[in-house]
């Protein structure tokens, strides 16, 4: 089951560059800065009311992220879903023909589990499956 739009996830070039922006000129509250070495990034969460800004940084340029950017530039790369058993969702949205790039949840920022959908399955769009931590889910 999706719960909510749990974040959307920019992909940029430099986190310093874009949090002068997002934290300098917008005004978003910075929530902190991970490295997420299974996905090959490093992330900030920015708050935006009611869900999250991910800014998305390439540890290498072999990274999807790295890829992106040269493809399509910098801009928005995926919004996540938040999701419960996240198991049980990727294996019912592959029941009804939907393409996985993650066919099992890997590791995330903050704890979580994520999956992404193949865009090609949802016209156009990266979408994210995210399972939290319950004592994540608990603070937001």
């Amino acid at each position: 089951m999706v719960t909510k739009i749990d974040h959307i996830g920019i992909a940029v070039k430099s986190l310093d560059e874009a949090m002068a922006l997002y934290i300098g000129i917008l005004k978003m509250e910075l929530e902190g800065i991970e490295t997420v070495e299974s996905q090959g990034v490093r992330v900030a969460f920015l708050s935006a009311g009611n869900t999250r800004i991910e800014l998305l940084e390439a540890l290498y340029s072999s990274s999807p992220i790295s890829k992106f950017i040269e493809k399509r530039g910098e801009g928005i790369h995926h919004i996540a879903l938040g999701v419960t058993d996240i198991g049980e969702r990727i294996r019912e949205v592959k029941e009804k023909g939907i393409t996985m790039i993650n066919n099992t949840a890997k590791p995330g920022a903050h704890g979580a589990q994520v999956a992404f959908i193949h865009p090609k399955s949802t016209g156009g769009v990266l979408y994210e499956f995210c399972e939290k931590p319950e004592h994540e889910e608990d603070h937001q």
